[in-house]
């Protein structure tokens, strides 16, 4: 069979098509909301706006954002566009900066979730039958019951490993042969360390597919980690507060970026300062709204995240979004440059000798702020050698990136290995 006959009926449906479906699930999502939802409700009248307002797409830009804040100031359930008892899961954020965010989903919106798991697992090469290993944390994060719940619905056969346990994580996958692996890619390259360790060579392993999130990467992190793995890694997008993993996924076949699954999400880019909504092809900060949630419907969500709509290619008439590489949060502005990890990342992996284990770490001496990259040597790489490759680095990004950083070059396996989502900035500065 051939992969376009695999396609659902939307993936080949035209661009009029969507359309209309999109207008008529968000007319029923925009209802939905304001009917049950006093944040919704009270933001809506506060703006001067009704559900029947809109009647057409263009029109969302009349309704008011919705951000992680409102999502905190609701907490736990006061989002829950449903009874709590009609709930069938919770999920939340960690809560370390403030108060978590709590999402639910009913039966209906997990078969959902599923079903677009199992549409981008197919989308990154995945079959049924194939032997999935995931390795995405398992528990109130998304990842692993959104991954495992989708691979599952495609028909594949799931190894539930979630993250940790690194050395049993190498013989798992000796052993029982999967061809596709889900993992942050940050914890990609901490197994691929593991394996090296146990003697293993990373490319003798069964492994043919890797589907990578939950965190930004760039296109030279892919390079790397296929050179090393043999493998095809691929993209996956989702946050927890509209669905989890399974809002867009990269195509095997192509690599050109996300192709958003706009029968169910609406999505929109904004420029982060003005709030003005952008043509397709200009970047600026990701917007969702959700058109078949029914637990927590979300309107106009702002994510945080940097990208730019580009037209559809393997599945017309999606439209793909460009890979993260950033988010508006994670921006460090060091001397007045705008400065994101990704951007550190790429100059990393431009200087043969340095590993992608690094950490941003932002100081205040004395009135000016400074960036001291500390990025982990090769295990080749003798220590003598370790200060001028930090000479290299340093002129990389002063070129690049316009700003002056230090580096410290540090022996292998220096730094916190993360079980999931990588850290990548340190902010020590006095406050």
């Amino acid at each position: 069979m051939s992969d376009r006959a695999q396609l659902e009926p939307i993936e080949t449906a035209s661009l009029d098509e969507l359309r209309a479906l999109q207008l008529d699930r968000l007319r029923r999502t925009l209802r939905h909301a304001y009917e049950r939802v006093p944040h919704h409700r009270d933001a809506f009248d506060a703006a001067g706006v009704r559900p029947d307002d809109v009647r057409e797409l263009t029109d969302l830009a009349r309704l008011p954002f919705t951000t992680k804040d409102h999502l905190r100031e609701s907490y736990p359930f006061g989002m829950f566009a449903v009874p709590r008892e009609q709930v069938a899961r919770i999920h939340a954020s960690s809560g370390t900066t403030g108060r978590p965010t709590v999402v639910g989903s009913t039966a209906e919106d997990l078969d959902t979730w599923a079903g677009l798991m199992a549409r981008s697992i197919r989308a990154a090469g995945g079959r049924p039958g194939d032997l999935l290993h995931n390795a995405y944390g398992y528990g109130l994060f998304t990842g692993g019951l959104g991954a495992h719940a989708g691979a599952e619905k495609l028909g594949c056969t799931v190894v539930p490993v979630s993250g940790g346990m690194t050395e049993r994580q190498v013989r798992l996958i000796v052993d029982l042969r999967p061809r596709i692996i889900m993992v942050t890619p940050s914890y990609m390259l901490a197994i691929v360390d593991e394996m090296r360790r146990q003697g293993v060579d990373p490319r003798s392993t069964s492994l043919e597919i890797g589907i990578f999130g939950a965190e930004p990467w760039t296109d030279r992190m892919r390079g790397e980690i296929e050179e090393v793995l043999g493998i095809d890694a691929v993209d996956i997008y989702g946050l927890s507060e509209v669905m989890g993993p399974g809002v867009s996924q990269e195509a095997v076949g192509t690599k050109d970026g996300l192709h958003v699954w706009e029968d169910h999400f609406l999505p929109e880019v904004i420029d982060p300062v003005t709030h003005e909504v952008l043509p397709d092809g200009e970047e600026g900060e990701l917007v969702f709204t959700s058109l078949t949630k029914q637990a927590m419907p979300v309107v106009r969500y702002r994510t945080r995240d940097l990208t730019r709509l580009l037209p559809g290619t393997a599945h017309p008439p999606f439209r793909r979004m460009q890979k993260v590489t950033g988010r508006t949060d994670d921006m460090m502005i060091v001397r007045g440059v705008n400065v994101f990890p990704s951007q550190v990342e790429e100059q990393i992996l431009r200087v043969e000798g340095l590993t992608p284990h690094y950490l941003c770490v932002l100081t205040r001496p004395g009135n000016l702020d400074e960036l001291t990259v500390q990025v982990e040597a090769h295990e080749s790489v003798a220590a003598t050698e370790r200060t001028a490759l930090g000479d290299v680095l340093a002129r990389h990004v002063k070129d690049r990136i316009g700003v002056t950083v230090g580096v410290e070059v540090l022996e292998p396996h220096a730094l916190e290995r993360s079980l999931g989502k990588a850290k990548r900035i340190s902010d020590r500065r006095r406050s």
